[in-house]
């Protein structure tokens, strides 16, 4: 029963999607102030850990466990408790979800089965990414114990939910939303979250009066790279087999990315009279975002359309933060949420499904029905809605019993220092030409270290 290219396909796509949580890791870690790097670079790995315990204890069993024939209505909220521990995984063959009528039934293929615990693996990878992601928005400001927190309750209440109700035979799946490798549920789910933090713990000191540059380019294209490349395996391998979708996953993946990362650099280049660095590896994450819940479904010239509306979309939807007040550090809100929409709603009008017959198009395709579009828009409002409003009570709560936002002067001070007794950088009690200065700084003593 167990395809052992199949096994071997996951098991590779897994490792990729892993890499991409320390890939952001260093996307983040070079947008923010040097005082903050490790802080921002630590609140990626750390989602690694709390994640991956709630995931093996109870989180792929709310995510996936159908309980059931899935239509009863808390089976259509959240999944049932059979896999808790990961128990019932061990020895299991993942066969695919198929959704008929609103039962969910499992039917075994002839070909393309693999061990139900890879496919647990999996998915854990999209779990740990998605909250990884929300950790931007509040850079340089957030206690890392209420980090922690945050983390373990968000992932709990919010992404093993919402991951039930698109992928894992939720209501969204039985209503037939389309979201191939996470647009929704990843994208769309973080982005609206990160909204919300940003709102809870307010402004950085000195926000639109100091200057917040990046400040290690050098790492965010870095970054950039790990999360270009590990991106291959969350979009092809979401097809869960090495097929032709999956081909084609890979293949508009590159496309959509391309496009989006040439078309920030245009608008830049109009706008603002220069072509930058940070401008090709934003737009690349843009495109990477936006092309997510589509790359299996729409033909290469829609993943070109795609990546433009992209590129172009998200490089002034990042400017809203300026006008609406609101400080969203590193632009998850203007590219994830943007760009996850922009994805998810395009769905609505190009998709073809190439290997998919039978399926509602976009009705921009040959026998498209305006009905696909409803549900695209549905998908994204009902999540992005959801996950808004429930980190925004995460966030409150902590806030208001142990604190979200660390000390005025541990902010001004860096992060870093305060609150892990370490700088990025090292560098101070060194001349240029590599000789110790006896008498070069050093870090400032701390009688107080924030959580």
């Amino acid at each position: 029963m167990i395809d052992s290219g199949t096994t071997a396909w996951m098991l590779v796509c897994t490792a990729l999607v892993l890499l991409m949580t320390p890939g952001l890791a260093f996307f983040y870690g070079g947008m923010t102030r040097a005082k903050s790097v490790l802080n921002m670079m630590m609140m990626s790995f750390v989602s690694i850990i709390v994640v991956t315990v709630a995931w093996v204890l109870y989180g792929y069993s709310l995510a996936f466990d159908t309980a059931g024939d899935g239509s009863g209505i808390i089976n259509k909220l959240v999944g049932g408790l059979d896999y808790v521990g990961l128990s019932g995984v061990f020895n299991a063959v993942y066969e695919g979800l198929i959704v008929k009528g609103g039962d969910i039934t499992a039917e075994a293929a002839a070909v393309d089965n693999f061990p139900l615990m890879v496919f647990s693996a999996f998915q854990l990878t999209f779990a740990v990414i998605t909250v990884a992601l929300i950790s931007g928005a509040i850079a340089d400001r957030a206690k890392f114990g209420a980090w922690v927190l945050f983390s373990l309750v968000w992932a709990t209440v919010v992404y093993f939910p919402v991951a039930h109700w698109v992928w894992g035979g939720g209501w969204l799946t039985q209503l037939g939303i389309e979201d191939f490798a996470g647009g929704t549920v990843v994208h769309i789910n973080a982005g609206a979250a990160a909204l919300a933090l940003a709102l809870v713990l307010g402004k950085r000191q000195g926000w639109r009066k100091e200057p917040m540059r990046p400040h290690n380019l050098t790492l965010v294209l870095l970054g950039t790279g790990l999360l270009w490349f590990g991106w291959f395996g969350f979009n092809a391998g979401s097809e869960l087999a090495p097929d032709q979708t999956a081909g084609l996953a890979f293949m508009n993946t590159q496309v959509a990315t391309a496009v989006a990362a040439g078309a920030w650099l245009v608008v830049e280049k109009l706008r603002d009279g220069h072509a930058t660095t940070l401008g090709v590896a934003s737009g690349a994450v843009a495109g990477l975002v936006a092309i997510t819940p589509a790359c299996g479904f729409v033909d290469p010239w829609a993943a070109v359309v795609i990546g433009a509306l992209a590129g172009v979309g998200c490089a002034y939807a990042v400017g809203l933060k300026y006008k609406l007040g609101y400080d969203d550090s590193l632009d998850v809100v203007g590219v994830h949420l943007v760009g996850g929409l922009i994805g998810a709603v395009a769905l609505g009008f190009v998709a073809a499904y190439p290997f998919l017959p039978g399926q509602n198009k976009g009705i921009l395709i040959e026998g498209g029905q305006i009905s696909q579009l409803g549900l695209q828009v549905l998908g994204p409002v009902a999540v992005g809605g959801y996950s808004f409003v429930v980190s925004w009570i995460i966030g409150k709560i902590i806030d208001k019993t142990m604190g979200f936002r660390v000390a005025e002067e541990s902010e001004v001070t860096g992060i870093d220092v305060t609150t892990h007794a370490e700088t990025g950088y090292d560098l101070g009690t060194v001349y240029a030409s590599g000789v110790t200065s006896p008498n070069g700084p050093t870090a400032p003593s701390q009688k107080k270290v924030d959580a």
